[in-house]
């Protein structure tokens, strides 16, 4: 399993990202791709049920295909795993594939790493009826303060939408947020690490470096590393 380094950018969600010097990644794997990790050092990796792919047809053999996965080295979280209203199978469907991954989530011990659009009612839901002890992080966050509190107080980290955080309105959204539960993110596209965690750090009041460290911390506690790697 390869972590971040004290000084590292950490980039939480990517979608077929490189490494680079002094970045470090977290790559989102997709069952329905049957891609997994190689291994190279700045990179771990997620792997998990996207619901824009899951359907009837496919739901058993992308769950089968979690469930022989995720304990390839460097597969350290569950993941982007949720519920989508805009695009995706029934919603009932999405729950059902949901609820096996978090299972699987529980018996390994790896966090969840979720996507949800506009079905935050549904993400609640499970969350209440299967009370995790594991974490879960919802990624491409652009909500309100209400809902973001709604969130954070069921025990979740939140990783935002690149564009919504680069925007000057999200700033007020970050001063009303714990920094002990955030992470950033490129998801992938045109987007740069560094250029986000510059706009974020002034919205804060904090230099570069000190967010490095708030975000490395927070990489520590969400996947239950010991305090020496903080």
């Amino acid at each position: 399993m390869h972590l971040p380094q004290p000084g590292d950018y950490i980039d939480i969600h990517v979608h077929g990202g490189t490494p680079a010097a002094g970045i470090f990644i977290l790559e989102s794997l997709m069952a329905h791709e049957e891609k997994l990790p190689h291994d190279a050092s700045g990179v771990s990796y997620t792997y998990g049920i996207h619901p824009w792919f899951l359907n009837e047809a496919n739901h058993n053999q992308l769950i089968i295909s979690v469930e022989n996965s995720v304990n390839q080295p460097g597969i350290i979280a569950i993941g982007e795993a949720g519920f989508d209203r805009i695009r995706g199978p029934s919603i009932e469907l999405q729950r059902l594939a949901f609820e096996e991954q978090i299972i699987i989530s529980e018996e390994t011990r790896k966090p969840v790493v979720i996507h949800c659009v506009r079905a935050w009612d549904e993400l609640l839901s499970v969350q209440k009826r299967r009370k995790p002890k594991m974490p879960w992080l919802v990624h491409g966050f652009r909500g309100n303060v209400e809902l973001a509190s709604q969130l954070l107080s069921k025990g979740m980290y939140l990783s935002f939408w690149f564009d919504f955080i680069l925007r000057p309105e999200s700033r007020d959204l970050l001063r009303h947020l714990p920094v002990n539960r955030i992470f950033l993110e490129t998801d992938g596209a045109e987007a740069n690490i560094r250029t986000i965690y510059d706009k974020v750090a002034a919205d804060l009041n904090l230099s570069v470096a000190d967010l490095k460290s708030v975000i490395l911390k927070n990489f520590n506690a969400f996947f239950g590393l010991p305090a020496p790697f903080i």
